[in-house]
Protein backbone atom coordinates (compact mmCIF):
# COMPACT_ATOMS: atom_id res chain seq x y z
CA UNK A 1 0.00 0.00 0.00
CA UNK A 2 2.93 2.29 0.57
CA UNK A 3 4.30 1.98 -2.54
CA UNK A 4 1.18 2.37 -4.31
CA UNK A 5 0.50 5.69 -2.58
CA UNK A 6 3.53 7.21 -3.31
CA UNK A 7 2.39 7.03 -6.97
CA UNK A 8 -1.32 7.73 -6.20
CA UNK A 9 -0.40 10.61 -5.08
CA UNK A 10 1.71 12.71 -7.68
CA UNK A 11 -0.64 11.04 -9.88
CA UNK A 12 -3.58 12.72 -8.25
CA UNK A 13 -1.59 15.87 -7.79
CA UNK A 14 -1.26 16.57 -11.44
CA UNK A 15 -4.65 15.91 -12.35
CA UNK A 16 -5.71 18.25 -10.19
CA UNK A 17 -2.88 20.84 -11.37
CA UNK A 18 -4.01 20.22 -14.76
CA UNK A 19 -7.84 20.88 -13.91
CA UNK A 20 -7.33 23.75 -11.76
CA UNK A 21 -5.19 25.77 -14.61
CA UNK A 22 -6.91 24.62 -17.98
CA UNK A 23 -10.40 26.29 -15.90
CA UNK A 24 -8.92 29.54 -15.27
CA UNK A 25 -9.54 32.24 -17.69
CA UNK A 26 -7.60 32.22 -20.55
CA UNK A 27 -5.10 35.44 -20.92
CA UNK A 28 -5.53 38.39 -23.27
CA UNK A 29 -3.05 40.47 -23.99
CA UNK A 30 -5.42 43.70 -23.78
CA UNK A 31 -5.58 42.94 -19.90
CA UNK A 32 -2.05 44.63 -19.64
CA UNK A 33 -2.73 47.28 -21.82
CA UNK A 34 -2.33 50.91 -20.16
CA UNK A 35 -0.92 49.18 -16.83
CA UNK A 36 1.37 51.15 -15.11
CA UNK A 37 4.47 48.06 -14.54
CA UNK A 38 7.93 48.29 -12.77
CA UNK A 39 10.47 45.90 -13.77
CA UNK A 40 13.32 45.51 -11.87
CA UNK A 41 16.80 43.77 -13.52
CA UNK A 42 15.58 45.01 -16.99
CA UNK A 43 18.11 45.26 -18.41
CA UNK A 44 19.35 41.78 -19.84
CA UNK A 45 17.88 38.86 -19.38
CA UNK A 46 14.24 37.55 -18.24
CA UNK A 47 13.51 41.24 -16.96
CA UNK A 48 14.85 42.80 -20.67
CA UNK A 49 12.36 40.53 -21.85
CA UNK A 50 9.26 41.02 -19.69
CA UNK A 51 9.85 44.72 -20.65
CA UNK A 52 9.53 44.08 -24.37
CA UNK A 53 6.37 41.93 -24.06
CA UNK A 54 4.45 44.75 -22.03
CA UNK A 55 5.73 47.29 -24.60
CA UNK A 56 3.83 45.15 -27.43
CA UNK A 57 0.65 44.58 -25.09
CA UNK A 58 0.70 48.80 -24.54
CA UNK A 59 1.35 49.13 -21.23
CA UNK A 60 3.36 52.06 -19.22
CA UNK A 61 6.70 50.42 -18.04
CA UNK A 62 9.43 51.73 -15.67
CA UNK A 63 12.62 49.88 -15.68
CA UNK A 64 15.61 49.65 -13.72
CA UNK A 65 18.81 47.93 -13.20
CA UNK A 66 22.55 48.90 -12.32
CA UNK A 67 23.52 50.13 -16.24
CA UNK A 68 22.24 53.15 -17.36
CA UNK A 69 23.14 52.57 -20.94
CA UNK A 70 21.41 49.07 -21.34
CA UNK A 71 18.58 51.01 -19.86
CA UNK A 72 18.37 53.47 -22.13
CA UNK A 73 18.73 50.83 -25.50
CA UNK A 74 15.49 48.85 -23.83
CA UNK A 75 13.19 51.94 -23.10
CA UNK A 76 14.21 53.08 -27.07
CA UNK A 77 13.40 49.18 -27.78
CA UNK A 78 10.06 49.56 -25.79
CA UNK A 79 8.71 52.83 -27.06
CA UNK A 80 8.80 51.29 -30.78
CA UNK A 81 7.55 47.89 -29.80
CA UNK A 82 4.51 49.87 -28.30
CA UNK A 83 4.78 51.06 -25.03
CA UNK A 84 2.53 53.55 -23.35
CA UNK A 85 5.10 55.09 -22.17
CA UNK A 86 8.74 54.08 -21.48
CA UNK A 87 11.08 55.40 -18.48
CA UNK A 88 14.01 53.74 -16.51
CA UNK A 89 16.14 54.75 -13.19
CA UNK A 90 19.68 53.46 -12.97
CA UNK A 91 20.99 52.41 -9.65
CA UNK A 92 21.80 49.42 -7.36
CA UNK A 93 19.22 47.28 -5.60
CA UNK A 94 22.35 46.90 -2.47
CA UNK A 95 21.03 49.91 -0.91
CA UNK A 96 16.82 49.87 0.20
CA UNK A 97 17.21 53.53 -0.20
CA UNK A 98 17.01 53.06 -3.93
CA UNK A 99 14.57 50.16 -4.12
CA UNK A 100 12.08 52.74 -2.17
CA UNK A 101 13.63 55.89 -4.34
CA UNK A 102 12.17 53.44 -7.57
CA UNK A 103 8.85 53.45 -6.20
CA UNK A 104 8.48 57.03 -5.80
CA UNK A 105 9.67 57.57 -9.40
CA UNK A 106 7.03 55.46 -10.43
CA UNK A 107 4.14 57.38 -8.69
CA UNK A 108 5.64 61.04 -10.01
CA UNK A 109 6.01 59.40 -13.58
CA UNK A 110 3.03 57.32 -13.78
CA UNK A 111 0.57 58.67 -10.91
CA UNK A 112 0.21 54.94 -9.74
CA UNK A 113 1.38 51.54 -9.99
CA UNK A 114 -0.42 48.30 -11.37
CA UNK A 115 1.79 45.58 -10.88
CA UNK A 116 5.38 45.25 -9.28
CA UNK A 117 7.66 42.91 -11.32
CA UNK A 118 10.46 41.90 -8.74
CA UNK A 119 13.47 40.24 -10.76
CA UNK A 120 16.42 41.66 -10.10
CA UNK A 121 19.18 39.18 -8.16
CA UNK A 122 22.42 39.68 -7.18
CA UNK A 123 25.91 38.05 -8.36
CA UNK A 124 26.79 35.42 -6.57
CA UNK A 125 28.61 31.78 -7.64
CA UNK A 126 28.47 28.59 -8.56
CA UNK A 127 29.94 25.87 -6.79
CA UNK A 128 30.54 24.21 -3.13
CA UNK A 129 29.95 26.74 -0.23
CA UNK A 130 32.66 28.69 0.53
CA UNK A 131 31.85 29.96 4.23
CA UNK A 132 31.61 32.87 3.08
CA UNK A 133 29.04 34.16 5.23
CA UNK A 134 29.46 38.13 4.15
CA UNK A 135 28.28 37.16 0.85
CA UNK A 136 25.39 35.61 1.99
CA UNK A 137 24.71 38.47 3.97
CA UNK A 138 25.12 41.10 0.76
CA UNK A 139 23.07 38.62 -1.38
CA UNK A 140 20.50 38.83 1.04
CA UNK A 141 20.27 42.36 0.99
CA UNK A 142 19.71 42.26 -2.75
CA UNK A 143 17.64 39.16 -3.48
CA UNK A 144 15.93 39.63 -0.30
CA UNK A 145 15.36 42.83 1.91
CA UNK A 146 15.37 45.29 -1.67
CA UNK A 147 12.23 42.74 -2.76
CA UNK A 148 10.76 43.45 0.64
CA UNK A 149 11.61 47.28 0.64
CA UNK A 150 9.52 48.00 -2.63
CA UNK A 151 6.81 45.80 -2.04
CA UNK A 152 6.42 47.82 0.91
CA UNK A 153 7.05 51.12 -0.47
CA UNK A 154 4.45 49.92 -3.69
CA UNK A 155 1.47 48.79 -1.48
CA UNK A 156 -0.47 51.76 -1.05
CA UNK A 157 -0.37 52.38 -4.71
CA UNK A 158 -1.21 48.30 -5.11
CA UNK A 159 -4.05 48.82 -2.79
CA UNK A 160 -5.47 51.74 -4.54
CA UNK A 161 -5.71 50.28 -8.16
CA UNK A 162 -6.11 47.13 -6.75
CA UNK A 163 -3.04 45.68 -8.38
CA UNK A 164 0.02 42.82 -8.67
CA UNK A 165 2.99 41.95 -6.77
CA UNK A 166 5.13 39.44 -9.38
CA UNK A 167 8.17 37.62 -7.33
CA UNK A 168 10.35 36.00 -9.77
CA UNK A 169 11.65 33.14 -7.66
CA UNK A 170 13.32 29.69 -8.88
CA UNK A 171 13.27 26.28 -8.14
CA UNK A 172 16.09 26.31 -5.48
CA UNK A 173 13.57 28.77 -3.74
CA UNK A 174 11.55 25.47 -3.18
CA UNK A 175 14.38 22.27 -3.20
CA UNK A 176 17.71 22.67 -1.59
CA UNK A 177 19.70 22.65 -5.13
CA UNK A 178 23.29 22.31 -4.59
CA UNK A 179 25.91 24.67 -5.80
CA UNK A 180 23.90 27.59 -4.95
CA UNK A 181 23.64 27.85 -0.89
CA UNK A 182 23.98 31.65 -0.94
CA UNK A 183 21.41 31.98 -3.69
CA UNK A 184 19.21 29.37 -2.87
CA UNK A 185 19.02 30.59 1.01
CA UNK A 186 17.73 34.02 -0.49
CA UNK A 187 15.48 32.15 -2.44
CA UNK A 188 13.66 30.40 0.09
CA UNK A 189 13.21 33.88 2.30
CA UNK A 190 11.58 34.99 -0.75
CA UNK A 191 8.83 32.20 -0.42
CA UNK A 192 8.30 32.63 2.72
CA UNK A 193 7.38 35.85 3.35
CA UNK A 194 5.65 36.56 0.27
CA UNK A 195 3.27 33.55 1.07
CA UNK A 196 3.20 34.60 4.38
CA UNK A 197 2.27 38.25 3.24
CA UNK A 198 -0.53 36.75 1.14
CA UNK A 199 -2.14 35.07 3.62
CA UNK A 200 -2.35 38.24 5.86
CA UNK A 201 -3.69 40.28 2.68
CA UNK A 202 -6.67 37.84 2.16
CA UNK A 203 -7.46 37.73 6.31
CA UNK A 204 -7.58 41.62 5.69
CA UNK A 205 -9.22 41.75 3.00
CA UNK A 206 -6.32 43.72 0.91
CA UNK A 207 -7.32 43.04 -3.02
CA UNK A 208 -3.35 42.78 -3.87
CA UNK A 209 -2.23 39.81 -5.85
CA UNK A 210 0.88 37.66 -5.58
CA UNK A 211 2.19 35.88 -8.16
CA UNK A 212 5.19 33.65 -7.12
CA UNK A 213 6.97 32.74 -10.41
CA UNK A 214 9.05 28.86 -9.42
CA UNK A 215 11.78 28.68 -12.71
CA UNK A 216 13.92 26.59 -13.89
CA UNK A 217 17.25 26.54 -15.94
CA UNK A 218 16.78 29.80 -18.10
CA UNK A 219 19.22 30.66 -21.44
CA UNK A 220 20.38 34.01 -19.39
CA UNK A 221 23.70 34.84 -19.80
CA UNK A 222 24.14 34.85 -16.34
CA UNK A 223 22.50 31.33 -15.81
CA UNK A 224 24.29 29.63 -19.33
CA UNK A 225 27.40 30.90 -17.96
CA UNK A 226 27.02 29.69 -14.29
CA UNK A 227 25.87 26.44 -15.04
CA UNK A 228 25.54 25.25 -18.55
CA UNK A 229 28.62 22.97 -18.48
CA UNK A 230 27.40 21.16 -15.46
CA UNK A 231 23.88 20.81 -16.01
CA UNK A 232 22.33 18.08 -17.92
CA UNK A 233 19.10 20.04 -19.68
CA UNK A 234 19.18 22.54 -22.13
CA UNK A 235 17.98 25.69 -20.42
CA UNK A 236 14.47 26.94 -21.33
CA UNK A 237 14.44 30.12 -23.75
CA UNK A 238 14.20 33.66 -21.39
CA UNK A 239 11.71 35.62 -24.12
CA UNK A 240 8.81 32.48 -23.78
CA UNK A 241 9.68 32.25 -19.71
CA UNK A 242 8.62 35.82 -19.95
CA UNK A 243 5.74 36.00 -21.57
CA UNK A 244 4.42 32.65 -19.00
CA UNK A 245 5.30 35.47 -16.18
CA UNK A 246 2.95 38.18 -17.65
CA UNK A 247 0.03 35.70 -18.16
CA UNK A 248 0.45 34.42 -14.65
CA UNK A 249 0.52 37.48 -13.07
CA UNK A 250 -2.33 38.66 -15.32
CA UNK A 251 -4.69 36.23 -14.62
CA UNK A 252 -3.68 36.81 -10.67
CA UNK A 253 -2.46 33.01 -9.64
CA UNK A 254 -0.19 32.31 -6.92
CA UNK A 255 2.47 30.30 -8.33
CA UNK A 256 3.57 30.19 -11.92
CA UNK A 257 5.54 27.14 -13.00
CA UNK A 258 7.96 27.33 -15.47
CA UNK A 259 8.60 25.03 -17.59
CA UNK A 260 6.23 22.95 -16.12
CA UNK A 261 7.60 19.96 -16.07
CA UNK A 262 10.78 20.69 -14.93
CA UNK A 263 9.37 22.44 -11.32
CA UNK A 264 5.83 21.37 -10.76
CA UNK A 265 5.91 17.99 -11.62
CA UNK A 266 9.66 17.29 -9.51
CA UNK A 267 7.98 18.91 -6.16
CA UNK A 268 5.03 16.35 -6.89
CA UNK A 269 7.92 13.98 -5.04
CA UNK A 270 8.99 16.27 -2.02
CA UNK A 271 6.51 15.03 0.53
CA UNK A 272 6.04 11.45 -0.59
CA UNK A 273 9.34 10.83 -1.33
CA UNK A 274 11.81 13.46 -0.45
CA UNK A 275 15.21 11.31 -0.62
CA UNK A 276 13.74 10.59 -4.59
CA UNK A 277 13.58 13.92 -5.35
CA UNK A 278 17.38 14.55 -3.84
CA UNK A 279 18.78 12.19 -6.17
CA UNK A 280 16.90 13.16 -9.08
CA UNK A 281 18.47 17.19 -8.78
CA UNK A 282 21.87 15.19 -7.98
CA UNK A 283 20.91 13.72 -11.28
CA UNK A 284 20.87 16.92 -13.29
CA UNK A 285 24.48 17.55 -12.60
CA UNK A 286 27.65 16.51 -13.86
CA UNK A 287 29.12 16.06 -10.42
CA UNK A 288 33.05 15.85 -9.80
CA UNK A 289 34.87 12.19 -9.09
CA UNK A 290 35.39 12.56 -5.33
CA UNK A 291 39.18 12.44 -4.36
CA UNK A 292 41.36 9.59 -5.02
CA UNK A 293 38.60 8.20 -7.59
Amino acid sequence: MGRLQKILIPFLGLVLAFWFYSARDTFKPEMLRGKRVIVTGASTGIGEQLAYHLARMGAHVLVTARTEARLQSVVRRCLELGAASARFVSGTMEDTAFAQHVVREAQTSLGGLDMLILNHVGASYFGFFDGDVEHVRKLLEINFLSYVAMATAALPMLKESEGSIVVVSSMAGKVGFPFTVPYSATKFALDGFFSSLRQEFTIQSINVSITLCILGFIDTERAVRAAAEVLQERPAPRDECALEILKGAALRRRELYYRYSSTRLPLLLRDCAAELLDYLVRSRYRLPAPPGA
